[in-house]
């Protein structure tokens, strides 16, 4: 923890001494004091706390939605080799195409609104989900189903009792990839037209040059991200690591 504090505190500082120098223009690279005091003034007023509400209330519902989706779909498509070669297929076909790829069509589809931009965070994220699930599932110890078919076990089981649990770790990192891909496809959403937001706010810093306000916001997401890692995915990690006897030490 003190080598993380220090770290950023290094980072403020560097930081701090460039902008103190006037390498750039003020305008362009404010001082971190002057950021301090963009985000505390958007804090009060509200207008941070509203955007930030706004776009975590559609992050965490188009992720759910990926998680829903893509975990069960990762599974099926690891254990069924028709899927794997039609279906399949198309999953690793997606991969490679940006999220920002969909928001025409999302537009076309259901207009200018939050539908459109939740249509974005889902196809962000659902196909790394999907592929890191199916990739995780594929590369179990195949003695696993095979013990569990001697011992007579229904097939749903396999998947609730056997293949689930084992993936976990494989699970897991899905599920951060997709995290991350959820932001990203949010911030496309939110850039290209006015939607409320966080990304509505990294537009009217640049549209009005106020990069104190691009960078608090910049901040902030950086801050929800590290967050997430820590308290949630962090202690997922932990566990995981811990019910499979993964840890180093």
């Amino acid at each position: 923890m003190l080598k993380r504090v220090l770290f950023f505190a290094a980072l403020i500082g560097i930081w701090a001494l460039v902008a103190a120098r006037h390498v750039w223009d003020p305008t362009l690279f404010p001082s971190p004091w002057h950021v301090a005091q963009t985000m505390w003034q958007e804090f009060r007023d509200g207008t941070l706390v509203h955007a930030t509400a706004i776009s975590l209330r559609r992050v965490l519902l188009g992720y759910s939605i990926s998680l829903a989706v893509g975990v069960p779909l990762g599974i099926l498509l690891a254990t069924r080799k028709t899927l794997e070669e039609t279906l399949g297929s198309l999953v690793s076909g997606l991969q490679s195409l940006p999220s920002i790829c969909w928001l025409p069509l999302a537009l076309l589809w259901f207009g200018m609104n939050d539908k459109a931009i939740l249509f974005v965070v889902v196809a962000g994220s659902l196909v790394s989900i999907t592929t890191a699930v199916q990739d995780g599932v594929k590369n179990l110890p195949p003695t696993y189903v095979r013990a569990a078919q001697t011992m007579g076990t229904p097939q749903f089981r396999i998947y609730t009792d056997v293949l689930l649990p084992a993936s976990l770790p494989s699970i897991l990192t899905g599920a951060k990839l997709g995290w991350g891909y959820a932001w990203r496809s949010l911030m496309s959403g939110e850039l290209l037209f006015v939607s409320l937001g966080l990304g509505q706010m990294l537009m009217q810093g640049r549209d009005l040059a106020d990069m104190s306000q691009v960078i608090s916001v910049m901040i902030v997401i950086m801050a929800l991200g590290l967050l997430t890692d820590r308290v949630i995915f962090g202690s997922l990690e932990r566990h995981v690591r811990r019910r499979w006897g993964l840890n180093i030490s």
